[in-house]
């Protein structure tokens, strides 16, 4: 069980490092972006399994990992659509 807890940590903490290093496509950053929702829902699962609590908060937090992804994916098509690539540096952030 504590095997879980470390895998899942370093999971997160890879998942972070990825996130905040410098990358030029936005579909790199979406998919660190999964990789820390998905190590985040393994936590909590053997977090709530472990005190014996209704795996209710777990649908919630599968929803609403779903619409930030559904709501990734659509920024990446409109992004694509418009100015012709997922590079950051074809479009001004300011």
């Amino acid at each position: 069980m504590m095997n879980m807890y470390m895998m899942s940590l370093i999971m997160f903490m890879v998942g972070n490092m990825i996130f905040v290093s410098k990358h030029k496509h936005l579909l790199v950053v979406l998919l660190s972006l999964e990789f820390i929702v998905l190590s985040l829902f393994l936590l909590m699962m053997m977090y709530l399994s472990m005190i014996n609590y209704n795996l209710y908060m777990l649908m919630i937090f599968l929803v609403f990992s779903v619409c930030e992804g559904a709501l990734g994916l659509s920024i990446l098509v409109t992004m694509i659509r418009t100015h012709g690539n997922d590079y950051f540096q074809s479009f001004n952030l300011i």
